[in-house]
């Protein structure tokens, strides 16, 4: 069975993205969480996770001696993996165009992420509508996606970004715990694609499961008091 070293779910937006797929399409395998306790090198998180990966990073899918590091890595052998399970959208073009924007999302959207980290437990309307007010990087990153994913639900007819579940849609999972996180402004229809996202039984089970953990870290949330 393939296993998936992950960190906290409420904090671990990389984390999330293999773990959403693999159990939106309904693939098994093993969870390995390894909490945040910090990334120093003497940290037991580091320490953890180099000994399993050269990056010292999650995620990281095993598959018997096989290490698989980076999520578009991941997706790419998963997706070879299980050709059954259509992954990718099933059109030459559409696939070169989900490519595409995962890797967009894979080196861009730096504002957005930069500001607002993934936090599911909090509720920070507050501080998003300060980052909204005095950060126009990240209201050109939320128009970026806005344009794109409007694009594409309009050239796929939705309900997700290519008709039906694909990597891409995973890939975003994370954006749009961000953008309900902090309220950011969105389009009608925009919002109403966060919310399909949102209601996937992947993400709700990973939302879930972050709820449960309780898990405070404060070098997470600079921003926030301790519950």
């Amino acid at each position: 069975m393939l296993k998936l070293f992950i960190g906290n779910k409420n904090y671990s937006s990389w984390s999330m993205r293999p773990w959403v797929l693999l159990t939106q399409a309904g693939i098994p395998f093993e969870e390995v969480k390894v909490r945040f306790d910090s990334f120093d090198a003497d940290s037991s998180f580091k320490k953890t996770m180099l000994a399993a990966s050269p990056t010292g990073k999650v995620p990281l899918l095993v598959d018997g001696e096989l290490a698989v590091w980076d999520t578009l890595a991941i997706a790419e052998y998963v997706a070879e993996l299980f050709p059954d399970k259509h992954l990718w959208p099933a059109h030459k073009a559409a696939r070169a165009r989900a490519r595409s924007i995962c890797a967009e999302m894979h080196s861009g959207f730096t504002a957005l992420r930069g500001n607002c980290p993934m936090n599911i437990e909090a509720q920070l309307p507050q501080v998003g509508a300060l980052i909204w007010r005095d950060k126009p990087a990240v209201r050109a990153d939320v128009q970026r996606l806005a344009d794109m994913w409007g694009g594409l639900l309009n050239e796929h007819g939705g309900p997700l970004l290519f008709g039906g579940f694909t990597i891409a849609d995973a890939y975003f999972a994370p954006v749009c715990m961000r953008l309900k996180t902090y309220a950011l402004p969105l389009p009608t229809a925009i919002a109403a694609y966060v919310d399909r996202v949102c209601a996937l039984p992947g993400v709700q089970a990973w939302i879930t499961q972050a709820l449960a953990e309780k898990d405070f870290l404060d070098f997470e949330e600079p921003y926030r008091i301790k519950p």
